[in-house]
């Protein structure tokens, strides 16, 4: 069984309501389980939020997204821009990518899992920040293939 294939029974795992997968075929033995956890209320805290002053350059706000291709999650986990915390990101806005080019990461179940760009272009706006948690499908990435 590919890396691939196993990713995929981890987002199908993570997005629907199965607990567990187990495959088997001769000596190769896969078993994916999901922790339950039980929903208990907890109280909510308003608190004051005081927000830091941004240094340095902002990065653009894309208006339009017509012709721009969508890099979305392909499972649920946390989105991370660089393979370490003190490492340079994977990819800047402004910046051409390929085909092939591990644009970002996302942690599920404690596993890093690099994300390939599909498409070649320039990256135009980077819509998640480094840390925040993903859902399947949520748009991370515009990019412009006609770049």
């Amino acid at each position: 069984m590919e890396l691939k294939q196993i990713k995929e029974l981890i987002s199908l795992v993570n997005s629907t309501d199965l607990t567990e997968v187990e495959i088997e075929n001769g000596d190769f033995r896969l078993r994916i389980r999901r922790e339950q956890k039980e929903a208990v209320p907890t109280p909510i805290r308003v608190m004051e939020t005081v927000m830091p002053e941004v240094v340095g350059t902002p990065e653009p706000v894309v208006e339009s997204r017509e012709g721009l291709v969508e890099i979305t999650a392909p499972m649920v986990g946390t989105f991370y821009r660089a393979p370490a915390p003190d490492a340079d990101p994977f990819i800047q806005v402004g910046e051409t990518i390929t085909q092939g080019q591990v644009l970002f990461i996302i942690e599920a179940m404690k596993m890093m899992n690099e994300i390939e760009s599909e498409v070649k272009g320039v990256v135009k706006q980077i819509l998640v920040d480094n840390g925040e948690p993903v859902e399947y499908g949520q748009p991370i990435l515009l990019i412009d293939p006609r770049a």
